[in-house]
């Protein structure tokens, strides 16, 4: 059971850090380039800017979510475990969700690296 427990709260921290992957990115993506930003503006404007934008506010609550899924998570099981599953899952699906929700372009360079990752998730969990 104990073993459930550890893999739901990998999942957790998967789901939640690829959500926050993508939310900060749309962010970011909205704010545009800061260096051009700062030129043209104050700092301060560029953090105003940042700061007001529902998104980011999302995805930090999403990263913040998949931090402490991670710290149950190693309370559950080793980080021999736990750091290299959550590690290659999230590299996995956030491939997969750059192409599906910010219309990336994933080479097949990238997608046989993601599927490998995935054959080695496996091979740890099994």
């Amino acid at each position: 059971m104990n073993s459930l427990y550890t893999w739901g709260a990998i999942g957790l921290l998967v789901a939640a850090s690829t959500a926050g992957d993508v939310l900060l990115s749309v962010a970011m993506k909205k704010t545009g380039d800061l260096g051009d930003l700062r030129r043209r503006q104050a700092l301060g404007a560029v953090a105003t800017r940042i700061f007001t934008q529902g998104t980011f506010w999302m995805g930090i609550a999403c990263m913040t979510v998949a931090f402490f899924s991670l710290l149950v998570a190693l309370s559950w099981a080793d980080v021999s475990l736990v750091a290299p599953a959550a590690t290659s899952l999230t590299f996995l699906t956030t491939a997969v969700a750059a192409k599906l929700f910010l219309n990336e372009n994933v080479d097949q360079r990238r997608w046989l690296s993601a599927v490998l990752v995935g054959v080695g998730v496996a091979l740890l969990a099994w």
